[in-house]
């Protein structure tokens, strides 16, 4: 599952059946820092907490009840091996950052 964000389309979630991995993949510039976005909170330039109820809420995501059953699984697989911060209630992500600007 990746989590995706540009500053023009904002976030949305793609590829939402793929449940054994998760990571955000920034679009843009990431030379003036990392973007401000709600729900996420950039741990340092790899890796960044996103907030376990905000995934569900993103366009992209399939309606169905099927999905967040399988979604919240892998939240508790991810507290087994220690990806979860509870106290935000965020789950731990690879961040990934392509350019938005041809080199």
């Amino acid at each position: 599952m990746i989590v995706e964000y540009s500053s023009q389309d904002g976030l949305v979630l793609a590829e939402p059946g793929d449940f054994r991995s998760f990571k955000l993949h920034v679009k843009g510039d990431w030379n003036a820092g990392s973007p401000t976005i709600k729900g996420i909170t950039f741990v340092d330039e790899r890796n960044a907490l996103i907030s376990i109820e905000l995934v569900p809420t993103l366009p992209g995501r399939p309606d169905d009840e099927s999905w967040q059953k399988s979604y919240f699984a892998m939240i508790e697989v991810a507290r087994k091996h220690g990806w979860i911060d509870e106290q935000s209630s965020a789950i731990r992500a690879h961040v990934e950052v392509t350019s938005a600007f041809p080199p």
